[in-house]
């Protein structure tokens, strides 16, 4: 095999696992005043994280409009897979 056909070879060799990643932040102020979390007042936020840049849990300061102030958001546990798509209709039982 020549040395072009290694090279174009290893381009197209699937991955393993998606550096990047779409997570959830939630508002750590709300989750701590006892809000209700199937209930519509925690302020969530949906960004994407770079797994080996930050391997710990993200944190940012974002605006919630329920605590009306800028309040640090945590990334909560739940991972969306990022080539999915996710509508706040869907049923995800």
């Amino acid at each position: 095999m020549s040395v072009a056909n290694k090279k174009i070879q290893r381009r197209f060799m699937a991955k393993g696992k998606d550096v990047r990643v779409t997570v959830i932040l939630e508002c750590t102020s709300c989750v701590r005043n006892g809000v209700n979390k199937s209930a519509t007042g925690i302020s969530r936020y949906i960004t994407q994280k770079n797994r080996r840049n930050t391997p710990n849990r993200l944190e940012l300061r974002k605006f919630c409009p329920y605590c009306y102030k800028h309040t640090i958001h945590g990334e909560i546990k739940k991972e969306i897979e990022s080539n999915t798509c996710v509508s706040p209709f869907q049923d995800t039982r």
